[in-house]
């Protein structure tokens, strides 16, 4: 049974995308790389498209009223934390790379340096739809709030195979002889 970050073509892609030799599920015991604790992912660096380490992920922000990772957040440039630029990147403009141990961005150096940003005491209104918006735009993503990223539509789409299951139904699946 697929899972629902397997689904087919990129434009039923909701999250990251996860490469490398831990990609595939049921590689390992324990979380990951599918499920990951977001605290397990702060510090990770960040490379361009040329392969240059912009940056470490600060922080996961997430979209508390639908439940999605909505960005990324940055941290650029500066010395020990002195006159870092942070950058929010949208959630899905980014890869995991299991082998490497990184998350990549399909962008050059060069335009992450361009990249509207902000400092650690002026962030912007993440909720702000202009903002947002305009942040996806540069990224060359659409907006999150845009994604068919509904679990239910998703597990009831016929192409993946998986067929409903009625909330309280018996036919719900076990995990280690638990009901789930």
């Amino acid at each position: 049974m697929p899972l629902l970050n397997q689904t087919p073509g990129a434009h039923d892609e909701v999250g990251a995308k996860i490469v490398g030799a831990g990609g595939a599920s049921g590689t390992g015991s324990g979380p990951g790389p599918e499920v990951m604790a977001a605290s397990t992912l702060g510090g990770d660096k960040v490379l361009s498209t040329e392969g240059d380490d912009i940056g470490k992920i600060k922080d996961i922000m997430l979209d508390v009223r639908s439940g999605r990772i909505a960005y990324a957040v940055l941290s650029s440039g500066g010395f020990l934390g002195i006159g870092d630029k942070l950058l929010a990147i949208p959630w899905h403009a980014l890869t995991l790379d299991t082998a490497r141990q990184c998350f990549r961005v399909a962008m050059s150096s060069e335009s992450i340096r361009n990249a509207p940003g902000f400092d650690k005491d002026h962030w912007p209104s993440m909720a702000d739809e202009t903002w947002a918006t305009s942040i996806h735009q540069f990224y060359g993503r659409e907006p999150y709030w845009n994604r068919n990223s509904d679990p239910v539509a998703i597990r009831e789409r016929n192409d993946l195979g998986v067929e409903p299951i009625a909330p309280g139904s018996s036919d719900a699946p076990e995990a280690g002889g638990v009901k789930l």
